[in-house]
């Protein structure tokens, strides 16, 4: 197959093939990894590129704020080892922040693909890493150099023979070598995959060059996201959040642009950075931008070059948006999670019926220190608030928004760790009230079992301002921790001394409409199934109980 036009059915397929490829490299990744937070929260991406380094399909599991930010990452690697200099074996690593995906914790491992001894495609594999040393994944560092080793661009393996030196420096740097490269390994593993996968797929099909096939699906991703674009109205949409920091709060800005069938974003008006690591690389604020107007407009589309053409965004350099070396950058997603509502919130009165209110978001903890057994142990536990409501839809339980990490299952989290999780419930009224309600958050009471000290790093928002509702709905519930059931700072670091008890009290979503006009029937359902107390339901919903019942909780 040597032409560059393919029929709609013909070239159906063949997307179709590459998507189950870049999904089968997925599973690869996630059933070699070593950590949980690959395995079982799915931290991460994959992609494939052709030859010319264009993005041509994305692993579904991937997370949102991987989109486009590989495409730049893999045009730093080739102007550092260009193309023509890559031989069959190569594999490229780095963990950059600024070119990469916004902090040290996630390595980009690449690996270009030859068939018949030629350049054809590249691939891209990249994880959260359980750690990299320096003070653990935490917003307490006041400069990038505390978070731990920076890896430039370079070569893990050359014509397969792996550098041992460059993997002795990360293992001495590192808190859990064997995990740590396991999960590179695990990368590299996935890369080897795609690379047997899209050869068998060249020759099944006849393709000697994926070029024309790229370009014919990009072409239509595009097409088809300006058409949606297109519908919205033309104009100038603004919007300015204000999020908890560590002092005084900061806030985001956006300027969106919206004519034809493009759009512009600019975060002009953003605080400065701060000496906290919450600040956001511009390659993670992009990623959210592009993420929050694909859900408005084509979120059924596979993300690729074409389906993020159309739109383009800009920030000051220096801005929390924008931040530059120095500057800290591990807890970004503090910060960078706050785009999607932003940019929702700008565009709430133009496609009303197309964005979500605010989400509790999720909550990331780091345990640092030995599991009961006296090896290493660092690791995350991820928890959700609960979704923001949409129109015509509750937002779901304790399910994060705008990332899609997933939860690790508790069985898994207890063996691994020797932490219990004492108590893990929902919590009555937490969603915000509205016509459609918000998702609830929830109760988690962690105890340290492993008779060891543990080092807790807390990177928590919504704790001061809630996920806010839509056209009249209602707040969801603040965000707090306790230990020992004393209010702690939520970014701070804490010690558990064995037997300690930590307390998660998760937020909630926010709710869509007045909450007098949704239907009794739903009240009375939320009310059987705990959602919504008695108390709740008669004074905010307005439903008519008899006065023992309204008393009842």
């Amino acid at each position: 197959m040597s032409t560059s036009e393919f029929d709609a059915v013909t070239l159906r397929i063949l997307w179709d093939r590459l998507i189950s490829i870049s999904d089968e490299i997925v599973e690869t990744l996630v059933r070699t990894s070593f950590s949980t937070i690959v395995r079982e929260g799915y931290d991460l991406s994959v992609m494939l590129f052709d030859r010319e380094a264009r993005l041509l399909v994305q692993g579904t599991r991937s997370i949102p704020v991987f989109i486009g930010t590989a495409p730049v990452t893999l045009a730093h690697m080739l102007a550092r080892f260009p193309a023509e200099t890559l031989r069959p074996g190569d594999i490229v690593v780095t963990n950059d922040p600024i070119i990469g995906t916004g902090h040290l914790f996630d390595i980009c491992v690449m690996r270009p693909l030859f068939r018949e001894g030629q350049l054809v495609a590249f691939t891209m594999s990249i994880t959260h890493l359980p750690d990299i040393g320096g003070m653990g994944f935490s917003a307490a560092a006041t400069e990038m150099f505390h978070e731990g080793l920076l890896l430039p661009i370079c070569k893990l393996f050359r014509e397969g023979v792996v550098d041992e030196t460059l993997v002795e420096l990360i293992r001495r740097n590192v808190r859990v070598p064997e995990q740590v490269m396991g999960d590179i390994y695990a990368n590299v593993s996935a890369c080897e995959v795609a690379a047997r996968q899209i050869v068998d797929f060249m020759d099944e099909y006849g393709i000697d060059d994926l070029v024309p096939v790229s370009r014919a699906i990009c072409a239509q991703s595009e097409r088809a996201v300006r058409r949606k674009i297109a519908e919205i109205p033309d104009g100038t949409y603004r919007n300015r959040v204000q999020i908890e920091a560590i002092g005084e709060p900061v806030h985001i800005a956006c300027t969106i642009e919206k004519r034809g069938d493009a759009i512009a974003i600019d975060f002009a008006g953003s605080s400065d950075c701060i000496r906290a690591g919450i600040n956001v690389p511009f390659c993670y604020a992009r990623a959210m931008a592009i993420y929050s107007i694909k859900c408005i407009t084509a979120p059924g589309i596979p993300n690729n070059e074409g389906s993020v053409a159309p739109i383009t965004v800009t920030a000051p350099e220096g801005c929390i948006l924008n931040a530059q070396p120095p500057s800290p950058t591990a807890g970004r997603h503090v910060v960078g999670h706050f785009v999607t509502p932003l940019i929702f919130g700008a565009l709430a009165d133009a496609v009303p019926d197309r964005v979500q209110a605010d989400c509790g978001m999720i909550n990331i903890i780091t345990v640092q220190g030995k599991r009961p057994d006296g090896d290493a142990l660092s690791t995350l536990y991820f928890v959700a608030g609960g979704f923001g409501a949409l129109s015509g839809l509750d937002g779901a339980p304790t399910t994060p928004g705008p990332s899609n990490m997933a939860c690790v299952p508790t069985e898994i989290w207890e063996s691994r760790t020797g932490i219990t999780v004492e108590r893990k419930v929902l919590r009555p009224d937490s969603g915000g009230p509205g016509r459609h309600r918000g998702g609830l958050g929830q109760e988690i009471m962690l105890r340290n079992d492993t008779g060891h000290l543990l080092t807790v790093f807390s990177m928590a928002n919504r704790t001061d301002f809630p996920a806010a509702g839509l056209h009249g709905g209602q707040a969801g519930a603040l965000r707090e921790h306790q230990l020992e059931g004393v209010a702690v700072h939520p970014k701070s670091r804490q010690e558990l001394k064995p037997g300690d008890r930590l307390l998660l009290l998760e937020a909630g979503g926010g709710g869509i409409g007045d909450p007098r006009l949704r239907d009794p029937d739903a009240v009375r359902v939320d009310i059987e199934n705990g959602f919504v107390s008695r108390a709740q339901a008669v004074a905010v919903y307005g439903l008519d109980l008899p006065q023992q019942d309204a008393a009842a909780d």
